[in-house]
């Protein structure tokens, strides 16, 4: 039987509006605010809150040419993936692959920060994120030290 991938760090939620989303997650679930970031390169906005432990990262697009526009036509406001901490998300990617697991948009932040995607097509309809370090991790120091 397979070890646990890594420890489960935040869900993603793809909407339409964050603001909107907002009055839910904050004023009916009570989650509190940790931060937000936009990221026009990636083509998105987002604001992570943290519900008694748990992590949602609410993602945004800018505008029709973002993937989460694209993602928000197909399939509605909703999940949008799960990001898993891995200790080496570079070095399981590459297992991963070896054992034909389909393994999309990797990329290498820094050193220390990579991620890379789980094909919903590999894991029964469901787009999981490995990651280490700042950006990719919702729970990672990094976000204390970059804010604005």
């Amino acid at each position: 039987m397979a070890e646990p991938i890594g420890k489960f760090d935040h869900i993603g939620i793809a909407v339409k509006s964050v603001a909107e989303a907002r009055k839910f997650f904050e004023g009916v679930l009570g989650g509190k605010f940790m931060f937000e970031s936009e990221s026009e390169r990636a083509g998105y906005k987002l604001v992570n809150l943290d519900l008694n432990g748990f992590t949602i990262e609410l993602l945004e697009p800018f505008g029709p040419n973002s993937f989460l526009h694209k993602f928000l036509e197909r399939h509605g406001e909703g999940m949008h993936h799960l990001t898993f901490r891995v200790r080496d998300s570079k070095e399981k990617s590459e297992e991963l692959k070896g054992a034909g697991v389909r393994v999309v948009d990797e990329t290498e932040w820094s050193p220390t920060s990579y991620e890379a995607f789980i094909s919903p097509r590999s894991s029964h309809g469901v787009l999981i994120q490995l990651g280490s370090g700042y950006p990719t991790l919702s729970n990672d120091s990094g976000w204390e030290s970059n804010k604005d």
